[in-house]
């Protein structure tokens, strides 16, 4: 059987011991991405204030609303936390607009 030749760039200097295989593991990536850290933690923050434990009458009050048009609890809120606005069943276009982004973030996930 005719041995396989690998040439490597020889400006590619390994260190002492690397057989030039790919990595063990994947490269670590920070929990604000592979970009420039920014304003992350103060995203955070009001990402956490935003969605802290309101009371449970709030959050029963939002549940039901939600089923009585059709979202999930989350996107309600998100509604709510974005638009400050409280969805009504009139708003037959945005609600339509709301499941059609559902569905396409399902498809991407299972993708």
């Amino acid at each position: 059987m005719a041995e396989v030749e690998r040439s490597f760039p020889d400006d590619l200097a390994a260190p002492a011991g690397h057989n030039r295989g790919p990595p063990l593991e994947e490269e670590h990536t920070p929990e604000w991405g592979n970009g420039g850290i920014g304003n992350y933690f103060y995203w955070k923050a009001a990402n956490h204030a935003a969605w802290k434990n309101p009371s449970p009458g709030i959050v029963t009050f939002r549940i039901r609303k939600a089923e009585r048009l059709g979202l999930t609890y989350e996107e309600y809120t998100l509604e709510i936390l974005e638009r400050g606005r409280h969805l009504q069943v009139e708003d037959v276009e945005r609600i339509a607009e709301i499941k059609r982004t559902r569905v396409l973030r399902i498809a991407n996930h299972r993708s």
